[in-house]
């Protein structure tokens, strides 16, 4: 969508750019197919040397993967203007101030300057607001394992601004360059080359590098110990992240070419534009992650669990093939390695199981679920991570970037038969109300607003008192979800998958009906209870302005004008 008369700016500015899978795919048709090339081919390189005239145009377009620097910075310098001459977008009703939601901030290693050993990642701006200088300081916003934190450790030890450089628009490939997890050392500037199939061009402005294809630049500096409070954000997850210090960028120039059109997204609760990002993400890399975790099969990293929160993997079981026995043991160790994988050790919940048959996928989230649930073993099958680190937008955790984790690993054969309507047991309970079933094996109950974890522990030894005896029903239902509104979970998978995963930390909201603890390791022998109201800490949903929503309806709903034009 081209806004092409923004309130305040000069400037168009364009939203919703990849819009879906399907069309990044179409924005990339011509340069996919390769990319995919070149990864299996870095993964298997003998297969080079025995097909060298079938990969041959893949090793052409590696070429690409050189940055040209330009000795002409025209013409991103074709004028230099100042922060508030961009579009102010403010994405939220609750939020700070403007933010720039598709940025590719570029930072380079203190100890090995230049490109090649730079970090390009799409830490999220803010351009107003808060206690910023107008025009004079923007607010950097990055989470763990996140290049840039390198960066800034190495100029902070040695008492030195960290120089960055803020692009915004320019080709496609560098916005999905910027998004995509390579390994620490490789520059995404060589693959923002490949996939564009156009060598990323640069150049140096008082010594900050500048993309010269970019439609803005904002350069600036880091100084350590500088920090301002930046947000709230109506974030990825559905709900504001807070406002929190972080890093002070303090502004030295700011250029925008000829015609420069301002990209934007907007974020939200799943599935939004940057869902396409993940998908393509999936798309390019392939098998790599399974190339480099050995015995890993697939792991989907779920959108409408705000993606963090909740992972699903497959992987193998070939330890002990002797003993007629099935339970976890490979896929364990593979569990650990996914925990220790990049922006993978950032997921909250890891389901993991094996199967022997290669039938099951982990983006059939309603089949995969029901396979781990006819195997889970609650007593042996639960492992806790705590007083470990989390997602930074999560905040289920007990402060910023900690909370705990758990990995749930089924492996065997079937050992229960799933409730497909609710069980007498869970009808005409005490403080509980509105059973409802979210899928076989499922249940969702309502209660009281959570008030504190002394009550909670309370409220759920008085569930665990009146299911406790009724194990020939509760065994068909190893999932007891408790919600605010169990309604909205029931009424469809997403929403299970959201409230769920979002709201729930592992070792505060995770109970279980008679559990017990041997040996330092955690069971039940009922079924397990995840308490998914919203608590006291928690940051507040994002929610949709009424007044804006009817605004659109009359342009893009049923009977309106575009409605109809289209």
């Amino acid at each position: 969508i081209l806004f092409e008369n923004v309130k305040g700016s000069k400037f168009r500015a364009a939203s919703n750019i990849f819009g879906t899978l399907d069309r990044s795919k179409f924005i990339f048709r011509d340069t996919l197919a390769l990319v995919q090339q070149l990864i299996e081919l870095k993964n298997d390189p003998v297969k080079a040397i025995k097909h060298p005239i079938d990969n041959f145009r893949a090793g052409l377009a590696a070429l690409k993967a050189l940055p040209l620097k330009n000795p002409i910075s025209k013409p991103v310098l074709y004028q230099q203007i100042k922060i508030t001459d961009i579009p102010q977008i403010q994405h939220w009703p609750m939020d700070g101030g403007a933010f720039v939601t598709l940025p590719q901030v570029y930072t380079e290693d203190i100890d090995q300057p230049g490109i090649m050993h730079a970090n390009l990642g799409m830490y999220r701006i803010q351009l107003s607001g808060n206690q910023y200088e107008p025009n004079k300081e923007i607010g950097l916003h990055y989470q763990l394992h996140r290049g840039i934190g390198v960066h800034q450790t190495k100029a902070n030890k040695k008492g030195l601004p960290l120089k960055v450089s803020v692009f915004a628009g320019g080709p496609p490939a560098h916005s999905v360059a910027a998004v995509m997890p390579l390994p620490e050392g490789i520059s995404e500037m060589t693959f923002a080359g490949v996939l564009g199939a156009r060598r990323f061009r640069y150049a140096y402005s008082d010594g900050y590098c500048v993309s010269t294809d970019a439609d803005f630049v904002i350069t600036g500096d880091v100084y350590p110990g500088e920090n301002k409070p930046e947000g709230p954000f109506g974030d990825h997850l559905g709900y504001y992240s807070l406002q929190h210090p972080f890093p002070l960028m303090k502004v030295h120039q700011v250029f925008a070419k000829k015609n420069a059109i301002w990209p934007f997204t907007v974020v939200g609760r799943p599935p939004q534009e940057d869902t396409s990002f993940g998908q393509l993400i999936h798309e390019i890399a392939g098998t790599a992650l399974q190339q480099e975790i050995p015995g890993l099969k697939e792991v989907h990293a779920v959108d409408a669990a705000g993606v963090h929160p909740l992972l699903l993997a497959v992987g193998s079981e070939r330890y002990t093939p002797y003993t007629p026995a099935k339970q976890p043991a490979e896929i364990l160790t593979i569990a650990n390695h996914i925990l220790g994988t990049g922006q993978l050790s950032l997921a909250k919940f890891l389901f993991i199981t094996a199967d022997d048959s290669n039938t099951i996928t982990t983006h059939h989230i309603a089949a995969y679920l029901t396979y781990m649930l006819e195997r889970i073993n609650l007593e042996r099958d639960i492992h806790f991570y705590t007083n470990t680190t989390i997602d930074t937008l999560d905040y289920s955790g007990t402060s910023l970037n900690s909370g705990s984790k758990v990995v749930l690993a089924a492996y065997g054969e079937v050992i229960r038969t799933l409730a497909a309507t609710v069980p007498d047991c869970y009808k005409n309970l005490q403080a509980f109300e509105n059973a409802q079933l979210v899928m076989p094996g499922v249940i969702v109950l309502q209660t009281r607003q959570f008030s504190d974890y002394t009550a909670a522990a309370k409220e759920m030894q008085v569930l665990n008192e009146q299911l406790v005896t009724k194990k020939d029903q509760t065994n068909t239902t190893p999932f007891v979800i408790i919600a605010d509104n169990a309604s909205f979970v029931a009424e469809q998978l997403n929403n299970f998958l959201w409230v769920t995963f979002t709201r729930c930390n592992p070792s505060h909201d995770i109970y279980g009906i008679e559990s017990f603890t041997t040996n330092k390791h955690w069971g039940c022998n009922g079924p397990l209870i995840f308490d998914a109201r919203i608590k006291p800490h928690h940051a507040p949903p994002v929610e949709k302005d009424a007044s804006t929503e009817r605004k659109i309806d009359r342009l893009f709903g049923k009977g309106g004008s575009l409605y109809n034009r289209l």
